[in-house]
């Protein structure tokens, strides 16, 4: 009965990590197969939307936009989907993230048209900070390491995000 035991013990170790690992692929499966197409985070109505140039008008004359915007994807966190990119009208991109992480957009979802609502502004972006983006983007050593410089950026707190259909 003993040796039972200590064989038990032995064995919960691997046990344990054979369940999370099982738990951690059922999760990835579905991220990658969740539906693209929906509403992520808070309800979004569909009026009162500007397209990004509009948007991008209001931010040069203020610093600051609050409303909706529609574009297109063109970048999603590989990790967990947590942020988003879209192109501005002057060739940058837009970093959209979502308060509080409180939602996240498939990991799939690129090219994908979008409805997004909440508040953009113009900032500077520290060289951590975009260091941390690129290697969550996927980027190779050699385009991580090549980030020398604080950017000014354009970003978006989505409180809610519509993915269209890609049609």
């Amino acid at each position: 009965m003993k040796k039972i035991s200590i064989l038990v013990l032995a064995l919960m170790p691997f046990l344990f990590s054979c369940n999370s690992g099982n738990e951690s692929k059922d999760e990835i499966e579905e991220e990658v197969t969740s539906p693209i197409v929906g509403n992520f985070g808070a309800q979004v109505d569909e009026v009162e939307i500007l397209t990004l140039s509009q948007m991008y008008e209001s931010l040069l004359a203020e610093g600051e936009f609050e409303g909706k915007v529609v574009g297109e994807i063109k970048e999603v966190c590989t990790k967990k989907g947590c942020w988003m990119t879209l192109d501005l009208p002057n060739g940058e991109t837009m970093r959209v993230t979502f308060k509080d992480y409180g939602f996240f957009v498939p990991l799939n979802s690129q090219g994908y048209p979008v409805i997004i609502e909440g508040v953009a502004t113009r900032s500077v972006t520290d060289v951590a900070t975009l260091k941390h983006y690129a290697e969550d983007a996927g980027k190779s050593q050699e385009e991580i390491d090549a980030i020398i410089a604080p950017k000014e950026e354009y970003a978006f707190e989505a409180v809610g995000v519509i993915i269209k259909d890609n049609a």
